[in-house]
């Protein structure tokens, strides 16, 4: 197959930035306030003191780790950035860790301001914490925690890329990433359910409903500015004659905080969408298409909120969808169903980390005539690069895309029309890949082609006119 070919007026000439630190590390200059103002206020004595608590009695456990890794180049060969960059070797996940925490350990935490600028950067927009390549290390050294701990000590430092602070912030304040009021957000809602009651009679958007079988919990950017998905699902749960509800409170389950490690206000997001579920009384939580939402609310989140058994169970939308359309609860028209060859992108979160891959294949053939997967799939697929966070980086969009080769590869091959990416940040991420490589080919959400393709029961439309 050929090599997918980027838009040339994307290739131009650009300045370069040179590592001071490893010469042999040369990228493209991508400004970002983030990174490039925030660590000029920075001492060493400041910078020491932050590696050190966050390192602390982890130090000998990490440089054992590192002792450990023999330069296999496995978790190379693992790497979508390595491979879409024709093999060069600092973007190999061990370069990753030794330009990055093995500085830090090597010179006892004695680094200058500069350097934590090259290290942000690094770990921020040149790994997704995907876990592919410390699925494939033949000694099991979680490089993805490595990475991880280094963008805590960047965090604490606050040199981080702009828009990953910014939503940051904006959880720590109002606990949605898109600055959200309450009002809005219900306003949304409200707007919604008048535009369902066109379609479908009695077409309801419950809101704090006590009792109810689910609750189902959005992203912040879908009240905000796609609220078409809102409309989508329930459309859905009213055919389906779900008894469902969502909260009017505490909602948003993306948790970007994730990304950054900060671990407080992650935790608050979590604890939040837990006691609306159980102020509200709901036997399980449904949150939306999204990969990140998955894995915090069923991974980390119980964990470290200490429940050793939810009163609650929580599902990726996919499940229930899965479940439904099984149950017969909707019925799929056969000719709604889409006709042209289809492909899945596997969510690194909701599949390497959670297990879902037969779900969402079982929903991608109800609804696809013409399903073809990718080569690899499942736990093996390759991730958007738009994980760990830097679907926020719209500044680093060619960035990301130029280092999603393999990607683009993968797409081609199968001869799909359509990219199913069921996780808003794989549907940025695979989108920024068919702009920047030219590729035929659409993203669509499992939301979209099942709202489509479902069958209205006669009872519940409206007559026209």
């Amino acid at each position: 197959m050929a090599t997918p070919q980027p838009e040339k007026k994307q290739e131009e000439e650009q300045k370069y930035y040179v590592s001071p630190y490893f010469p042999e590390y040369v990228r493209p200059i991508v400004p970002d306030p983030g990174l490039d103002e925030t660590y000029q206020n920075l001492t060493p004595e400041r910078i020491e003191q932050v590696i050190k608590s966050v390192i602390g009695k982890k130090a000998a456990h990490l440089k054992a780790m590192l002792e450990t890794c023999v330069k296999c180049g496995l978790c190379a060969q693992a790497c979508q950035w390595y491979l879409s960059h024709d093999g060069d070797p600092t973007y190999a996940p061990v370069a990753k860790v030794n330009m990055t925490l093995g500085e830090m350990l090597r010179r006892d935490g004695k680094v200058e301001p500069e350097f934590i600028r090259f290290a942000s950067r690094v770990v921020h927009t040149e790994c997704n914490i995907c876990h592919r390549c410390s699925m494939y290390c033949p000694f099991g050294l979680d490089i993805t925690a490595v990475i991880r701990l280094v963008r805590r000590i960047c965090l604490i430092l606050g040199v981080v890329p702009q828009r990953q602070l910014d939503q940051n912030q904006s959880f720590v304040i109002t606990l949605n990433q898109v600055w959200l009021s309450q009002n809005d957000y219900i306003d949304a809602l409200l707007w919604q359910e008048e535009e369902g009651r066109a379609e479908i009679k009695r077409f309801k958007i419950p809101i704090d409903k006590e009792g109810a079988e689910i609750m189902w919990c959005p992203l912040g950017a879908e009240p905000k500015t796609t609220v078409e998905h809102i409309y989508r699902f329930a459309k859905i749960f009213n055919v389906a004659g779900t008894d469902w509800t969502m909260s009017s409170d505490k909602w948003d389950v993306s948790n970007m905080p994730m990304f950054l490690n900060d671990y407080f206000t992650m935790i608050r997001v979590v604890r939040g969408v837990f006691e609306s579920a159980k102020r509200l009384r709901v036997k399980r939580i449904v949150i939306t298409e999204c990969g990140h939402a998955n894995y915090a609310m069923r991974g980390i989140g119980p964990v470290t909120l200490g429940y050793k058994d939810l009163p609650f169970k929580v599902q990726h939308a996919l499940e229930y969808f899965d479940e439904i359309i099984k149950t017969g609860k909707v019925k799929i028209d056969p000719e709604k169903r889409v006709k042209e060859p289809v492909t899945l992108h596997d969510p690194c979160n909701s599949i390497r980390r959670s297990g879902l891959a037969e779900s969402f294949r079982s929903v991608a053939r109800a609804l696809c005539e013409d399903f073809r997967d990718m080569q690899p799939n499942r736990e093996h697929n390759f991730c958007c690069n738009s994980g760990g966070g830097l679907a926020a980086l719209s500044n680093w969009a060619a960035h990301k895309a130029r280092g999603n080769r393999v990607k683009a590869e993968q797409i081609m091959a199968t001869g799909a029309k359509k990219v199913i990416t069921p996780c808003h940040n794989c549907h940025t991420g695979i989108g920024e890949v068919i702009r920047y490589w030219k590729l035929p080919v659409k993203t669509t959400y499992i939301d979209e082609i099942l709202a489509e393709a479902m069958v209205i029961p006669d009872e519940l439309k409206v007559e026209s006119g």
